[in-house]
């Protein structure tokens, strides 16, 4: 089952979240792209009130492929057959795998403030590591992360996530919905196995796409104060990736639809019209 809400008239376009949130991530862009479009947010498998799929023997049970072919499902099931995509973090990486898998179903992606999984791994620096150190610490064999996070889950988003953002740029209202989901075990496991199957699975799927490019239009945007613009050329290394590639930083850090919402609303509509 997956959780999600849909508003608006137009042309369809899906809005993926990434971690730790959920579909209220898009909670300052929705209303301005329903004007013209009909949005679909949803949460992710295994995240928000989506439900909890058994993990698998090679954490399968959330891989990108998995999570991908969710919500073709879930665009299907609304009648809609083709359709743009974007997603932010690791809904960029469901929204990538899912270029790849269903070429004739997706008429554009966005990606926001990510690079393909396959080239992070790659390439690991101390740098990224010490700013993106979650991606090494929940990947841990289970329980031991959800043991250290458990009881915890406050105080690990508000510090080890969202660190200033709490209040300011995300509302408390909106906090107290994604600290509502992180408390509950079946999802904080759920979003480390995402986590597993990024650093394993995952990336056996990307290295056999490694010849086979994104092939719809791609837009990529990160944010200026974050960790992708200071390690990577961003637009060079998505180029490596798909054949029609476009994009830009934005005056803000990781969280962007909540950190700058007019601004990525603007770039968006420009790319998806």
């Amino acid at each position: 089952m997956i959780n999600g809400v849909m508003g608006g008239r137009g042309p369809p376009l899906l809005l993926l979240h990434g971690y730790p949130q959920t579909h209220a991530e898009w909670h300052r862009m929705a209303p301005a792209l329903a004007e013209r479009f009909t949005v679909v947010a949803t949460d992710l498998r295994g995240y928000g009130d989506s439900g909890k799929p058994a993990d698998g023997s090679r954490h399968e049970g959330h891989c990108k492929r998995s999570m991908a072919r969710d919500q073709i499902a879930v665009m299907q099931k609304l009648g809609f057959a083709r359709f743009a995509v974007v997603g932010h973090d690791r809904g960029g990486r469901v929204a990538h795998r899912m270029a790849l898998d269903y070429p004739d179903a997706v008429s554009r992606v966005a990606v926001l403030d990510i690079v393909p999984t396959y080239r992070l791994y790659s390439t690991v620096t101390k740098e990224f590591a010490t700013v993106y150190y979650h991606w090494f610490f929940l990947i841990q064999p289970a329980p031991i992360p959800e043991t250290l996070i458990a009881g915890n889950e406050d105080f690990y988003l508000r510090f080890g996530m969202f660190r200033g953002l709490v209040s300011g740029d995300i509302p408390d209202h909106v906090y107290a919905e994604y600290l509502r989901c992180y408390q509950d075990p079946a999802t904080l496991h759920a979003m480390c196995e995402d986590y597993r199957a990024g650093a394993s699975i995952d990336l056996d799927h990307d290295k056999a796409d490694l010849d086979t490019k994104v092939r719809c239009p791609l837009l990529a945007i990160w944010g200026s104060e974050g960790a992708m613009e200071p390690l990577y050329d961003v637009l060079e290394t998505w180029a490596e990736r798909a054949s029609d590639v476009r994009g830009r930083s934005l005056p803000g850090g990781h969280w962007l639809p909540e950190q700058v919402p007019d601004e990525l609303t603007a770039e968006l509509l420009a790319f998806l019209t």
